[in-house]
């Protein structure tokens, strides 16, 4: 059976998606990229077994998770970067505050538990429902809610962000913003 036109523009569509979240789960560039190949590979071999109207891009982080469990499986044990020597040599060395701030939540997100970083990146990175990311996950809706919830917590105790007022411009910031529209 041909694969459509409209499967193959969904399947490039999707890739910049694909690989954020094949990036979270392998901490590696050249992973990640394996990943969203293999993942593609297997997504257009079982193209006629993909139903229409569902939703594709589920279904495509479904096989991309799949395929990161099956190959930590056949590895044995995953690989630790408890001392940051390889994430220190993926990072640049950040000239703003801003970079500094997602050096510190990239540190923060990586203390977390695997189930908990994995259920806040596919719903607040990825943008999928609780609904897709459980189905993603293999798991009820409800676990993916308390997995986010904790999350969030977690990251909150981790950053030491203690409500909204720590969003926003800094007070520096503030104070030229506030001076050029007088």
């Amino acid at each position: 059976m041909a694969v459509s036109a409209e499967f193959k523009a969904d399947l490039l569509r999707a890739i910049p998606s694909l690989r954020a979240f094949a990036m979270s789960l392998s901490q590696n560039g050249d992973k990640a990229d394996d990943l969203v190949q293999e993942t593609l590979v297997k997504a257009w071999d079982k193209h006629q077994s993909f139903q229409l109207g569902t939703n594709l891009k589920a279904w495509l982080f479904t096989i991309l998770r799949n395929e990161f469990y099956s190959q930590m499986r056949k590895r044995g044990r995953e690989v630790q970067d408890s001392d940051g020597l390889m994430t220190a040599r993926m990072a640049v060395h950040p000239s703003q505050h801003g970079q500094l701030d997602l050096k510190d939540f990239r540190a923060a997100l990586e203390q977390l538990p695997e189930d908990q970083r994995e259920a806040i990146i596919l719903i607040g990175a990825s943008g999928f429902s609780y609904e897709e990311a459980a189905e993603i996950c293999d798991c009820a809706v409800g676990t993916i809610k308390s997995r986010v919830s904790r999350a969030r917590t977690r990251l909150q105790d981790i950053l030491q962000i203690s409500g909204e007022a720590e969003f926003g411009p800094d007070a520096i910031s503030s104070q030229v913003m506030g001076s050029s529209a007088a």
